[in-house]
């Protein structure tokens, strides 16, 4: 009896180990399945997990899954990717890029907004950095190189931080209080400035302007920045106001030389008379704005009419024409020199303007409509029964239309208090002309700001030189494991002279370390580095100046783009394919797992 148990007792232990070795070869054969099967299993809960011998199928198997510190890794890494494209973007000798459109089209700039809004990225962490830039261009209109290159250091300095195990909230805590104190000190280190100053505002300008393929022409972009943005200045309710963007437009005219663009006081569009025999030079014209047609007006819906006799028709044509002539009564009751609508103008409406002696002017748009109803002062009508006299413009002290080349253009300039304004640029080519534009844009916006918030910090990295020397004695007074991640954002902040210098060929390690010397000592915060030659140099003497607004916005985006990056631990992306129904459920699991 002992001899058998001891024999059934070691036949039960041998089914055990088999079935042990089975389950085992099985978790094996898991790991060698193709990366497509290999993701789905991961989706898949464990054995203990598992319901009637079933793997229980979490999300679709069309669906990818990535999470941990893969995740962190690829995004820092796409981050520092899009930073080195425009890197070589920065300073006065910056490099341009030339784009190609999916069009055809060429782009030529070293504006990192431009550039970064023609490239087509899959990342999502990529996509966050240049939506960014927009968003740094449409805050402040400048810096949107700076803060990509400032949000990529950022990202990069935490990496070495992932990989000792540190935890990412650590870390992003350590991000915000340098932020809080990145602000302070920008602001004890501001100077105040008297935007009355013509001579000061246009220095300010040209430290925006140096770095820009406009440099050459500085003074005269200067002056037509810092013109266009005091003619559209608006106070209301004791608040100051400059929508450049609507109205202060840049109209590009190919032909010509670059000197020859100007500011007008007043406005410019591309259009002709209706009628050759109306005025052309009118001074001091009386303006009338109508957002209606001066045509006959037709039904909303199609509608259709049915002529039985000949009279009929005959009333018809009178019911138009007595229309018409009622509307351009009601204009000719208020004796304009001049009528532009958005609309269209009939044949027979133009008869009856050209006997009156007045000018039209029509299909304009309504951006331009809004414009020279601000420039000269009159009211836009949307029917022409309600107009009065006080609807009428006379602030314009000249209408003419000029032909540039082989198109006719309107202007009305001399304006007594214009409130919007036109900029003629003329060049060579568009490439050209949209490239000026494009800096002329940011030296309006760099006037803008100083006009709202006339505070200046130094430029050429004397600014984050002084903050980062703040950060790193602020750091040696913490305790904790914070002071590490603390003292890499002053360590990243040092990534805007660096790249100066990079750009302008000199020695980096040589320039930066004497940089640093120079920020130790007292009254050297206005120090930075001279992108022109590489060297160091106080920016008081040479005039570089940014504005205070600019650089707290540079600041602040890259902080926070770099903590919402670092935050992200689980990437979940799937597609659906072609021709599965939305609503298909999951195919179903073998019924045997084993075979």
């Amino acid at each position: 009896m002992v001899i058998g148990g001891g024999a059934a007792s070691a036949a039960s232990i041998g089914r055990c180990l088999c079935a042990l070795l089975l389950v085992c070869a099985q978790e094996a054969a898991l790991l060698f399945l193709s990366p497509e099967s290999s993701s789905r299993c991961r989706l898949r809960s464990p054995p203990a997990a598992r319901m009637m011998g079933r793997p229980v199928l979490v999300l679709s198997q069309n669906m990818k899954r990535e999470s941990g510190r893969k995740v962190q890794t690829g995004n820092i890494n796409a981050a520092k990717t899009i930073a080195d494209i425009i890197r070589t973007c920065l300073g006065p000798r910056a490099m341009m890029k030339m784009l190609l459109d999916p069009m055809g089209g060429i782009v030529m700039t070293n504006d990192g907004n431009a550039i970064l809004r023609e490239i087509q990225v899959q990342h999502p962490a990529a996509k966050s950095m240049i939506e960014i830039s927009r968003t740094q261009d449409e805050e402040v209109g400048d810096g949107t190189t700076s803060v990509i290159i400032l949000a990529g250091e950022m990202l990069s300095v935490a990496e070495q931080f992932l990989e000792q195990q540190m935890h990412p909230t650590v870390v992003i805590s350590a991000y915000r209080k340098a932020l809080d104190d990145m602000i302070a000190t920008l602001k004890e280190i501001s100077t105040p400035v008297d935007t009355n100053d013509r001579q000061l505002m246009l220095k300010i300008i040209n430290s925006a302007i140096n770095t820009k393929a406009i440099k050459r022409w500085a003074d005269m972009a200067c002056n037509i920045a810092l013109d266009a943005v005091k003619t559209v200045e608006f106070e209301e309710n004791g608040r100051k106001e400059f929508d450049i963007k609507k109205y202060a437009k840049v109209e590009k005219i190919p032909g010509g030389i670059i000197e020859e663009s100007c500011v007008l006081r007043g406005v410019m569009v591309n259009k002709d008379v209706t009628h050759p025999k109306m005025r052309r030079l009118i001074k001091n014209p009386r303006i009338v704005l109508l957002d209606c047609s001066l045509e006959y007006k037709k039904g909303e819906s199609q509608t259709e009419i049915e002529i039985t006799r000949e009279e009929d028709f005959a009333r018809i044509l009178q019911m138009e024409e007595e229309y018409i002539q009622q509307i351009c009564e009601d204009i000719i009751r208020l004796k304009p020199d001049l009528v532009i609508t958005e609309k269209g103008i009939s044949d027979l409406a133009q008869h009856y303007l050209v006997k009156a002696n007045i000018t039209a002017i029509r299909r304009v748009r309504k951006t331009d409509n809004n414009r020279i109803a601000r420039a000269c002062g009159a009211r836009i009508a949307s029917r022409t029964d309600e107009l009065r006299e006080e609807d009428v413009g006379t602030g314009a002290g000249l209408f003419e239309i000029k032909k540039i080349g082989d198109e006719y253009f309107t202007f009305i300039t001399e304006c007594k208090d214009p409130k919007a304004c036109t900029i003629m640029l003329r060049g060579a080519s568009k490439e050209i002309l949209a490239e000026v534009e494009r800096n002329l844009q940011d030296a309006m916006q760099v006037c803008r700001n100083v006009m709202v918030d006339p505070y200046l910090v130094p430029g050429g990295g004397a600014a984050e030189m002084s903050v980062a020397h703040v950060l790193t004695e602020k750091s040696k007074t913490m305790t904790g494991v914070e002071q590490w991640p603390y003292r890499a954002v002053a360590q990243a902040l040092e990534v805007i002279p660096r790249t100066l210098i990079q750009n302008c060929g000199a020695s980096t390690i040589r320039v930066l370390t004497s940089l640093r010397a120079k920020h130790t000592q007292d009254g050297c915060q206005t120090w930075g580095v001279d992108g022109e030659a590489g060297v160091l140099a106080d920016m008081k003497d040479l005039g570089i100046w940014e504005p205070l607004a600019v650089k707290l916005q540079t600041y602040k985006t890259a902080v926070e783009t770099a903590i919402l990056l670092l935050r992200i631990d689980d990437i979940v992306s799937g597609h659906k394919r072609k021709g599965d129904d939305q609503g298909r459920a999951p195919p179903a699991a073998p019924e045997n797992p084993q075979e």
